[in-house]
């Protein structure tokens, strides 16, 4: 699961905008309550001997970082620099005028606020702290005011973003915030705590003397579930497993391409756990040809070529990793070729852990004369119809070549082959309006790669990012060489309503 979604637990807008008489400013006014973020800067509506108004609302939305910052203690969320970020906003389409060519700032608040409970976005009626009400507005942010009246905004520049809205101004918003996300997360003290973000016109942009009016985003409270705001975190979760899939060395693969990846699983107690004298440090691995009947490892470990975790030609020991709670991993090549089976014991050097299944060593690389992409059937073996919310599922994929035609020998066999794909994506769509809830995350972390193990490929998805009573779709898509090919069928499951 290389994704997770965390949605806003405050936000609000706030405004210095004039009234409908053209007199009276609403900076004491709320919408905390309100379904919508409006963001926009007017220029001119009014003039007087102190010169032409100029007139502002901004968003404020907040996150919960404590929530963020337990689910990483727990592992359920990578370390620093193995995950990112991203701040989604998403446009609510109205019938007032649209601006286009301008820039968005978001950037991180300094100070507290309450969100409010005010609705009216329209004559701006709806009081907040210091104007008889409750929640922040232009000039108050909870029980006192800002020490800049429209938020107090970090000078920092590192935690500021720019967005630059092109002609489509119908655009939402996606970006990068992970260096500021880490900082709240480790207690970065210049940034007096997590109050969340401001999302305003730039401030470039509103000192000019053009209207930028107005731009509109769908708030919490938004009866669109997949509309509200998020904090979407992005990790590349795949483990690529080569236990039924190694592959010999060869000369027509390069260096990294003749690696292989064995993983073990510590379980105990029906869950994973770190093996206590590892911890999380380091693991050695060694190779054993097999018995006369391939049934145990026999003679002395082989030496290995280097690579991976073989520091040097011989060496019999695999330096291995721990990978997360309870996964260990270990990188490297194989030339015996005359040896296959094989049998991996995973050891500390004197403690003998786990002895492995026999591994079958494959000729993976081979020139051929066609180039075509192959065609597979694919199928989730373990689909069910429904789903709860409060769930972590595994979906598990077969998939064969859709040409494949089974040996036939004189006794039939029960084993069902299945082929891995070693790049294979999943995406996930709501089929009441095919609306892309998950897309293909196939961007730097690849969130949505599959992984796979001696059972074919598999991925793991977290229902709370999805809106009960539904019907949603899973499709795939595999890479070949650099072009992504979307495989027929939708996969079809429900997630149930939550009982009170």
């Amino acid at each position: 699961m290389g994704i997770k979604r965390y949605f806003a637990t405050a936000d609000n807008t706030i405004t210095n905008a004039f009234k409908s008489d053209l007199t009276t400013k609403a900076t004491g006014s709320n919408m905390g309550a309100a379904d919508i973020l409006e963001i926009f800067s007017i220029y001119g509506q009014t003039s007087s001997s102190a010169g032409i108004s100029s007139e502002e609302t901004r968003a404020i939305i907040n996150f919960d970082i404590s929530n963020i910052s337990a689910e990483r203690a727990a592992g359920d969320i990578p370390a620093s620099g193995s995950i990112e970020f991203y701040l989604k906003l998403y446009n609510a389409s109205h019938g007032k005028t649209l601006p286009v060519d301008y820039n968005i700032q978001i950037a991180a608040l300094t100070k507290s606020w309450d969100e409010g409970y005010g609705l009216d976005m329209d004559e701006y009626t709806d009081p907040g702290t210091g104007s008889g009400g409750f929640g922040s507005t232009w000039v108050s942010a909870s029980t006192g005011p800002w020490e800049n009246a429209g938020g107090d905004i970090t000078t920092d520049v590192t935690y500021q973003y720019n967005y630059s809205v092109g002609l489509d101004g119908e655009t939402d918003i996606e970006v990068d915030v992970s260096n500021l996300v880490e900082d709240w997360i480790s207690g970065e003290a210049t940034l007096s705590g997590s109050n969340g973000f401001i999302v305003r016109i730039s401030a470039a942009d509103a000192a000019r003397q053009k209207s930028y009016y107005t731009k509109q985003f769908f708030a919490r409270g938004s009866e669109f579930f997949f509309k509200r705001p998020v904090l979407e975190a992005r990790w590349d979760s795949a483990l690529k497993d080569n236990s039924s899939n190694f592959c010999l060395s060869s000369s027509l693969g390069g260096v990294d391409e003749n690696l292989n990846t064995l993983y073990l699983y510590n379980y105990g107690r029906g869950r994973k756990r770190n093996i206590p004298s590892i911890g999380t440090g380091p693991i050695l691995l060694s190779v054993y040809s097999g018995s006369s009947d391939n049934t145990t490892p026999s003679g002395s470990a082989l030496g290995l070529p280097a690579g991976g975790g073989v520091a040097t030609a011989g060496d019999t020991n695999v330096t291995g990793a721990w990978v997360s709670t309870g996964v260990y991993s270990a990188s490297f090549a194989y030339t015996g070729s005359a040896i296959t089976p094989f049998f991996p014991v995973w050891h500390s050097g004197s403690i003998q852990y786990v002895t492995g299944c026999a591994i079958d060593v494959t000729d993976c690389f081979d020139g051929d004369c066609s180039d075509l992409y192959p065609i597979y059937f694919t199928k989730i073996t373990n689909l069910r119809d429904s789903y709860q919310k409060d769930e972590i599922a595994r979906f598990r994929l077969y998939t064969r070549p859709k040409n494949w035609y089974p040996t036939i020998y004189t006794v039939a066999s029960t084993a069902i082959e299945n082929s891995i794909i070693e790049d294979a994506y999943f995406k996930i769509e709501r089929l009441a309006d095919n609306l892309d809830v998950i897309s293909y995350g196939t961007g730097t972390m690849e969130h949505t790669l599959l992984s796979y193990d001696k059972n074919g490929n598999y991925f793991d998805l977290d229902m709370s990012m999805l809106q009960d009573d539904f019907t949603y779709g899973i499709k795939f898509a595999f890479k070949y060489d650099d072009k992504y090919i979307e495989q027929k069928g939708t996969f079809k499951f429900r997630i149930e309503r939550e009982t009170e």
